[in-house]
């Protein structure tokens, strides 16, 4: 295969803005992107990560304020379709009637036809969203994908879809439904179905930022194999630093909308290294217990693995204004035991008392006091949704059943925000955006609010720090320690994040198909998720 040698430029980016009612998020960015270049947009949750990804691949509402974004291709003449520019000349794949054309397209100044095919030939994975059918099975996913590819037969979808299953690593999962994946499992078929496209351009917005370090490792294996080694230009945005080398070739540091500084990648990794040690000073843990597991167990049967252990004989307890963490990698079974804790899921057997407004409530038992008990607990799941056509202010009260007069609701809102280390400021010109105005980082605060507004006294958060960079995991580990201190509040984290958990928790519980392993402070408890994990 005849690699270009990257003299082609493939993306203009050219004095970029965009503002959403006014907050300007992207301030006159400009830069280069080769053909077959890889690189990483880094910055803190709100620098312009996302959105400036989110332009590039011609999504709805992200079109620039002002500035352009030019694509050079190769066009056929025929049937329109695209290829790199280093394919001019060359027979078109599809129609095979004409060679290609070199064609230089201002993305946002184009027809929707054209805008269309450009964006039917860029793959995305976006964070936390997974974008596959949940009834699906694995295999059908990746096929429903090729349906689409232009140039392969019947046949060849078939040993393409084979091809690709094994490669992310699926082929045990192939027949199982995508909705009974693990999170890591679920990224990995995504990554599947984008490449299932053949691309050429991959955009990846925070890939790895919801995965264990195992899971984490794998989808960059992945994405170096299919994606740097096949010469396919990729862009990523990451606060995961450490996924960088061997996989993009330089970094875009971007901070409050504006382009910092360009890096080679060991220059960026230099640098950034002393920020990455931030330690938090841990309070005392009060010892009066309010959550007993005893012997508890979730037992399924599929249709492809048989017997399925999700939670194994687990027993823990949990003492009054503690957080408890629960560590494992994906597939380990914390997801379901969270379920269970909250009242989502019934265990198969096996025992679990609540202590909630003074009553201890066993939560196995549906009774008037469980369904009280039930009220007292806050979940964040994993893949929180807020309501997008309610304003953040609507999404932290009426949306949510909280009714209060405007003037209490702002204040509460805003209070609710700033203990989880969002300025008074910023909290007041966040009420009245919508979910799509937000970073990622702002979405995942507001979910976290819209749980402690309500001022439970036991709070489950499942992956709370999803796709923090290490300042906001610090913001937001102090600020689940201000809410636990001043409202009173016991939690449980659920979480593959071991960074997050150290900075976070009292104790933490290590799980493995279905048990927990250990219980321990966080740094002797690292210590044997890495053994078990090695």
């Amino acid at each position: 295969m005849d690699f270009p040698t990257k003299e082609n430029i493939l993306i203009e980016i050219r004095n970029v803005e965009k503002s959403f009612d006014g907050n300007k998020v992207l301030r006159g960015i400009s830069f280069d992107i080769k053909e077959g270049e890889r690189l990483a947009l880094y910055g803190k949750s709100g620098a312009g990560k996302s959105v400036l990804i989110h332009m590039i691949r011609g999504m709805k509402d992200y079109a620039p304020d002002g500035g352009r974004v030019v694509y050079h291709v190769s066009i056929c003449p025929s049937c329109k379709w695209m290829d790199v520019p280093s394919k001019e000349g060359s027979e078109c794949l599809v129609c095979h009637k004409s060679n290609l054309e070199h064609a230089e397209i201002d993305f946002w100044n184009s027809d929707e036809k054209i805008q269309g095919e450009l964006k039917s030939r860029i793959a995305i994975m976006f964070q936390r969203t997974f974008g596959i059918y949940g009834h699906f099975t694995a295999i059908e996913n990746i096929l429903e994908a090729l349906q689409r590819v232009k140039m392969i037969s019947g046949d060849e979808r078939i040993e393409e879809a084979k091809r690709l299953v094994k490669a992310v690593k699926l082929t045990h999962r192939m027949l199982h439904p995508a909705d009974l994946l693990s999170g890591g499992e679920k990224q990995r078929l995504v990554l599947a179905r984008q490449l299932a496209i053949r691309p050429i351009i991959f955009l990846a917005d925070e890939p790895t930022g919801t995965l264990d370090a195992i899971s984490m490792a794998m989808v960059k294996e992945l994405l170096i194999k299919e994606v740097k080694d096949k010469c396919i230009t990729l862009i990523i945005t990451s606060h995961i630093p450490q996924t960088f080398p061997n996989l993009v070739e330089k970094v875009l540091w971007l901070d409050k909308g504006e382009l910092v500084k360009e890096f080679s990648t060991p220059e960026f990794m230099r640098e950034i290294t002393s920020e990455l040690k931030v330690p938090i000073p841990r309070p005392t843990v009060r010892k009066e217990e309010v959550i007993k597991a005893v012997n508890l167990k979730k037992y399924f049967l599929s249709i492809d693995r048989g017997l399925v252990k999700a939670v194994d004989d687990v027993s823990f307890n949990v003492y009054q204004e503690e957080i408890f963490g629960i560590i494992g990698l994906s597939g380990a079974g914390k997801t379901t035991l969270s379920r269970i804790i909250a009242g989502i899921t019934e265990p198969s057997s096996g025992k679990l008392y609540i202590k909630i407004a003074g009553r201890i409530v066993d939560m196995t038992q549906w009774s008037p006091d469980r369904a009280l008990a039930l009220s007292y607990i806050g979940l964040l799941h994993q893949e929180y949704a807020l309501y997008p056509y309610s304003t953040v202010l609507e999404n932290l009260t009426s949306s949510i059943g909280l009714e209060l007069p405007m003037q209490l609701a702002e204040m509460k809102a805003i209070y609710t925000l700033r203990a989880l280390g969002i300025s008074e400021k910023e909290a007041r010109e966040l009420l009245n955006r919508y979910p799509d105005q937000l970073s990622e980082g702002q979405r995942h605060r507001v979910a976290l609010a819209q749980v402690l507004i309500r001022e439970p006294e036991a709070v489950i958060l499942d992956e709370p720090s999803g796709t923090m960079d290490r300042s906001s995991k610090i913001d937001a580990a102090l600020s689940i320690k201000k809410s636990r201190d001043e409202l009173k509040q016991t939690f449980i984290i659920i979480t593959h994040d071991i960074e997050f958990a150290e900075l976070t928790c009292d104790r933490v519980a290590v799980m493995k198909d279905g048990r927990i392993i250990n219980i321990e402070t966080p740094s002797k408890a690292i210590d044997v998720f890495l053994r078990a994990y090695s």
